[in-house]
């Protein structure tokens, strides 16, 4: 009986603590180019300008077809640092999402470190990087509380 007690008022102050904790202070969740997706030839360096600031903490989804006979497959890699981003240079780049893992919901990538991310698309040999635009850095913010 005690016990069900220091439950429900545990799970009382855990509301009240909800309700006062802002919205604007909660992570966020944002699909990495809208209703785009993760694609060929849309600007997402433009994309990060209108969404940003990004903060630590919030998660970038990626949503893309699994590989068939009408779309390309796509991937997400992490770069190194900014002249591997910049080249689009794959050879010590980190695989964070391969082709099938897009599909449905898809990729959550938590930013959880307060450092540059640089992501790009690893398909055709770093061509969906280079030519398809299929690029762009995060840096996210310490705060998670938004202006």
């Amino acid at each position: 009986m005690e016990a069900r007690g220091v439950v429900a008022a545990a799970a009382a102050a855990m509301l009240v603590l909800l309700a006062l904790v802002p919205e604007a202070c909660r992570a966020e969740q944002f699909i990495v180019g809208d209703a785009a997706r993760w694609t060929w030839g849309y600007n997402y360096t433009d994309w990060v300008v209108k969404k940003g600031p990004f903060f630590q903490n919030d998660s970038l989804v990626f949503r893309y077809d699994p590989p068939n006979a009408t779309t390309h497959a796509h991937s997400v890699y992490m770069m190194r640092n900014l002249a591997d981003y910049q080249s689009c240079n794959l050879n010590a780049s980190k695989l964070v999402a391969g082709v099938m893992q897009g599909a449905g919901s898809g990729f959550e990538f938590v930013l959880q470190k307060r450092k540059v991310h640089y992501f790009v698309c690893g398909e055709r040999g770093g061509i969906h990087c280079n030519a398809g635009q299929m690029k762009f850095i995060v840096k996210p913010k310490r705060s998670i509380c938004r202006d």
